[in-house]
């Protein structure tokens, strides 16, 4: 089925937009055996699905004229897990549906609710939301549901990811038995299964996700580094490949807001986007990248939902994703409407095993390169500046009175020198990594070498040791957590009678020695500070590549009972 065969007001919208052909998944949902029906439906990110359930719900919206059809409550709901994912719903249901003259009202935690329900009173014909706000509103009687015809529930996996269950089930059973449901789902796990089964019948599944699971789009690469140095690594991406707009994945809102401040402070124009931030930050961030004013973004997985920007083509993993499903979803937000993508996956050494098998798994197929080097960024520097200074431009009659007098003071070497040397003091400077962070880090841990990231160590001692039961099966969980460090950032451990000393990077000791005084716990007097070196009469511990790292495991804070330090 083709565009051409839709009501003319939507072709035209759809022209105007510059879309010629549907995509898979819309040629799908508009087919002849969809009408009608309850859909299940399985698409890539950036298949153009917002469009398909917006084009596949258009029986129930508009008359036979090809208009929207008069009315107060909704015909129309669509539930989203995300703001940014509804915000981005909403604008594309408006250029969409715009001609037909239809409301779209946008429902979203983060924004003034009061606005909202007076935007609902004055009637809607279709509502985008998330799950919260909506039922917040149906509960205060704002949300008429009595009248729907269609509900689209996008990305339902993620919603069920997100404890959304009781929220979708409320908003569901005040729904009228003959509304159509559309369920989009990246994934099928059981709790979705479930959920159709109770809310669709004779539903169509329709699936537009190939064998090969990664976007044919987007190019996948992997690096291995010292975890010491993946910030530096991050640094280098950005200054490599110098995108239009990139986005930094991180797991928490701690560590976005470190890595943005880094950034910052290194010269990148730079946002951020996580849980702490307000829906006015977040939009003025969106923003800034659409006006190309910022170019990274760094954000966590929820915040990052329903992000569409045309110019993105560089996706960092900063830290790993828990699954290759979140690796697809956050890789998703490039290689988009036939445009070309990176995405690239820093990885810790010690979890280059753990990556390979996920990236198996999955199907997709990745490209295990090498950090770029610094040497390597200033030659792309410099292509990139002769490209730019040998570009054609338009000349200004003022401009061209400025170069007159600089060339009659000047030789022209010295003013393109000047030139050349202008353009470098605007780059931020790439970074210098450990040679190790170079290099496959099991064939160094086959031939027994030096731990790479420990060269230049801190040490610290505990004043608990083998006469207070020290153990690393415990000790190691608790300098992690007291310091907000990983397993793979704590060096030797050394216990003595009544005292343990551990290795941290130098680089990482203020960073650590902060947290651990941050972190002082009630219930755990064990003291950390700073030492000179090992203790007195202190035995090797097993930990770190060369040895068998211990499992952290449930325990106690500090020491076991009847051991208190002394």
């Amino acid at each position: 089925m083709s565009f051409a065969d839709l009501p003319a007001l939507l072709a035209e919208a759809l022209a105007a937009r510059g879309y010629a052909a549907p995509t898979a998944v819309q040629a799908a949902v508009i087919a002849p055996e969809a009408a009608g029906r309850d859909l299940i439906v399985s698409a890539q990110t950036g298949s153009g699905k917002t469009v398909a359930f917006g084009l596949a719900m258009h029986p129930e919206l508009l008359g036979e004229d090809g208009r929207i059809e008069p009315t107060r409550e909704p015909h129309a709901l669509i539930i989203a897990p995300t703001r940014e994912l509804a915000l981005q719903v909403s604008r594309e249901l408006i250029w969409l549906y715009g001609p037909t003259g239809a409301r779209i009202a946008t429902c979203v935690g983060g924004m003034d609710a009061s606005k909202e329900r007076r935007q609902l009173s004055y009637g809607a014909h279709v509502v985008v939301g998330t799950p919260g706000r909506l039922r917040d509103h149906l509960e205060r009687g704002a949300l008429d549901l009595s009248a729907l015809r269609a509900v689209v529930l996008d990305e339902a996996d993620e919603m069920l990811d997100m404890g959304f269950r009781d929220d979708l089930e409320a908003i569901l059973d005040g729904t009228p038995e003959t509304r159509r449901t559309l369920l989009f789902s990246a994934t099928m796990p059981k709790p979705i299964v479930a959920l159709a089964k109770r809310y669709q019948k004779d539903a169509l599944r329709i699936s537009t996700v190939g064998e090969d699971r990664g976007h044919g789009d987007i190019s996948y690469q992997a690096m291995t580094v010292s975890p010491s140095d993946i910030e530096h690594a991050v640094i280098n991406l950005l200054r490599f490949h110098e995108a239009e707009t990139a986005i930094l994945f991180c797991a928490t809102r701690d560590n976005v807001r470190h890595l943005h401040a880094s950034l910052v402070e290194r010269g990148f124009a730079a946002v951020a986007l996580s849980g702490e931030h307000s829906q006015n930050e977040r939009n003025h961030a969106l923003q800034a990248l659409r006006d190309q004013r910022a170019r990274v973004c760094v954000a966590t997985d929820v915040a990052a939902r329903g992000i569409d920007l045309p110019t993105l083509t560089l996706v960092v993993h900063v830290e790993l994703p828990r699954d290759a499903e979140t690796l697809q979803h956050r890789s998703g937000r490039t290689g988009r409407a036939g445009k070309k993508g990176t995405a690239v996956l820093i990885v810790p050494y010690p979890r280059r095993r753990r990556v390979e098998m996920m990236l198996k798994g999955a199907r997709i197929p990745v490209e295990w390169v090498e950090v770029p080097s610094a040497e390597a960024i200033r030659a792309q520097d410099r292509e990139r500046l002769i490209a730019a200074l040998l570009a054609p431009v338009e000349i200004e009659e003022e401009d061209a009175a400025i170069a007159e007098r600089l060339l009659a003071e000047r030789s022209p070497e010295e003013l393109a020198a000047a030139l050349v040397r202008a353009h470098r003091a605007a780059l931020p400077a790439p970074e210098e990594l450990s040679d190790r962070s170079h290099s496959d880090r099991r064939e160094e841990r086959q031939a027994g070498q030096h731990r790479p990231g420990f060269d230049d160590v801190a040490w610290f001692r505990m004043d608990i040791g083998r006469r207070q039961n020290a153990d690393p099966r415990w000790i190691l969980p608790l300098i992690c957590r007291r310091g907000h460090i990983t397993k793979a950032e704590v060096g030797a451990i050394r216990i003595g009678p009544n005292e343990t000393a551990f290795q941290i990077p130098r680089a990482l000791a203020a960073k650590f020695l902060s947290a651990v005084a941050r972190s002082a716990e009630g219930d755990d007097d064990v003291r950390i500070e700073p030492s000179e070196g090992p203790v007195q009469g202190a035995r090797p511990q097993r930990n770190g590549p060369n040895r068998p790292n211990y499992q952290a495991k449930p325990h106690r804070k500090g020491p076991p009972r009847g051991h208190a330090p002394r």
